[in-house]
């Protein structure tokens, strides 16, 4: 008959415990959360600001000073903003940047920073991930976007020798403008200031007007689908 012997008890714990490990080490581990930001704006902040074109004889408080506004994610600044966000999402806005540019001349020993509006932003509240928008023949001058869900509409100018005013409806995540029509001349050396007046919007059936301050309206219908909007999961970590 044969005799079985039983092992030492030392060996019976590190075999034990190698399995053990083995078996842990099989075993999913449960996906990781994705990290949310706290995404607001500071309070209002007035600063001086001066047109290139605007009347040394008839300047005032409203045509010297940008209302601008911080973009913090969690307690970082990531960016100065100007005027009113849009909601586009329940979890994507769209705001505009304000810049501050160095305006020092190269004979110039000392810094001048001044500040000038800037391109559009689209923030997501989630991720905290903030992109440039960018807008088809916007001008700083003689643009200002009225957004509509995911379309923004204002008059922009030409970027080739002929120039020319344009009526623009432009959408977020196309390549190309929804609309893209000239309804004037540009540059005007004696331009109305400002150059359109605001567009405005209509649901059913979509469709929007654009004027030239002193000119004739357009209207244009938008056909077009839902909103494009690239919302993910991923934080941003920069």
């Amino acid at each position: 008959m044969q005799t079985l012997r039983s092992a030492p008890v030392p060996l019976l714990i590190a075999l034990s415990f190698a399995g053990f490990t083995h078996t842990s080490a099989e075993e999913p581990k449960p996906a990781k959360p994705p990290k949310t930001h706290a995404v607001t704006l500071g309070p209002v902040r007035k600063v001086p600001y001066t047109p290139a074109e605007t009347d040394r004889n008839n300047r005032n408080e409203e045509s010297t000073t940008l209302k601008v506004r911080a973009l913090f994610v969690d307690t970082r600044q990531r960016e100065w903003t100007m005027g009113e966000p849009h909601d586009v999402t329940d979890r994507s806005f769209t705001v505009r940047r304000a810049l501050r540019i160095n305006d020092r001349l190269p004979t110039e020993a000392e810094d001048r920073w001044t500040w000038q509006p800037g391109p559009w932003l689209l923030v997501d509240r989630v991720t905290g991930h903030i992109a440039a928008i960018h807008l088809p023949d916007f001008d700083p001058v003689a643009s200002d976007a009225v957004w509509f869900r995911d379309y923004a509409a204002y008059c922009g100018t030409g970027q080739t020798a002929k120039g020319g005013l344009y009526a623009v409806v432009a959408q977020l995540g196309a390549r190309h403008a929804v609309i893209q029509k000239q309804i004037g001349r540009w540059p005007q050396p004696d331009h109305f200031i400002p150059v359109c007046q605001p567009a405005a919007w209509q649901r059913q059936p979509m469709r929007v007007t654009l004027q030239p301050t002193g000119g004739e309206a357009s209207t244009f219908d938008i056909v077009g689908s839902a909103a494009i909007v690239e919302e993910g999961d991923a934080a941003d970590d920069n």
